[in-house]
């Protein structure tokens, strides 16, 4: 019998334990367990709309998942990690933690909630329909191997300069990605967080300026481990110069400074319907690796 309890605030022993799930539950699923977004939330203790929720074994035995629910952009964000011995059909630790986070946004004054899960199944569906969400966006994590010959395409960049570029990009990058649930709506406090992360490196955080004004942008990040991979992290370009090409300029400028590092593999998510950006990506040698499948619905307050 499992016990599930809620942390709404996360001192510095409940990071440890979680952090300790999270490191058996990724060397066993090949990927990290938790997205970056919700990571952050957690090593900074939870804030406005957090809540953790730890299942264990009886009330003091060892943590057999975890569920975190996060305010985000005009939506409630919702993952769970559960050991693999504990997941599918026969158990029930996965049901029981969606169901107290939902049942928390509802106390919360409800809204709309998404709920991501890596490398989906069908028991996935039937597990998210039982707590009121469907299938919603997918994302597509495409691959390619680097390095690769392509043409010049005769665009200039320069590393981003901390305490110097913040709010130029900050203003670039809500522009570019004005309706988009994750990235939209940046301040300092979410940018200053990457740029202290062990992986951040301003030379891979690449600026294209043209007139004096940042046109694009391309943010690489390097994931260390066994196999090493280089993602495009962030693209944009300032809807006043699209339709120029520099997405495509900048994602190759991106792919180059990876290969540069010594990257065998470059990666890359992208929604799955956004079809401009998948042909773009094909175009260039990517292909599909798997997909992540955001589960959606709304949820009514309970206040």
């Amino acid at each position: 019998m499992h016990h599930v309890q809620v942390k709404r605030r996360m001192g510095e022993s409940d990071v440890a334990e979680v952090a300790e799930l999270l490191a058996t539950v990724a060397l066993a699923d090949g990927h990290r367990p938790l997205g970056e977004h919700k990571w952050l939330d957690l090593v900074h203790g939870g804030r406005t709309g957090f809540a953790g929720f730890v299942a264990r074994e009886g009330r003091a035995g060892p943590l057999l998942g975890y569920a975190q629910l996060s305010r985000g952009h005009r939506t409630w964000g919702v993952e769970v990690v559960v050991v693999p011995e504990a997941r599918g059909p026969d158990h029930c630790v996965t049901p029981d933690l969606l169901s107290a986070a939902v049942a928390e946004v509802g106390r919360q004054g409800g809204g709309h909630v998404h709920l991501w899960v890596a490398k989906p199944d069908d028991w996935w569906d039937d597990t998210a329909a039982s707590c009121g969400l469907h299938r919603g966006r997918e994302l597509l994590q495409m691959r390619r191997p680097l390095p690769f010959a392509h043409e010049d395409l005769g665009v200039t960049v320069r590393a981003f300069v901390p305490g110097e570029d913040e709010a130029t990009w900050l203003e670039v990058n809500n522009r570019a990605f004005a309706s988009h649930p994750e990235q939209g709506d940046w301040d300092l406090d979410t940018l200053l967080e990457r740029e202290a992360e062990p992986w951040f490196d301003p030379d891979g955080f690449l600026l294209h300026e043209r007139d004096g004004r940042l046109a694009a942008f391309c943010w690489t990040k390097v994931h260390e481990g066994e196999h090493r991979l280089g993602e495009i992290y962030v693209i944009g370009v300032d809807p006043d110069f699209q339709g120029l090409g520099l997405g495509r300029a900048l994602v190759l400028a991106g792919l180059d400074h990876l290969a540069a590092a010594g990257i065998g593999t470059g990666m890359l998510y992208v929604d799955g319907d956004n079809a401009a950006a998948v042909s773009l990506y094909r175009s260039l040698g990517f292909e599909v690796d798997h997909l992540d499948r955001a589960y959606t619905g709304d949820v009514a307050s309970t206040r």
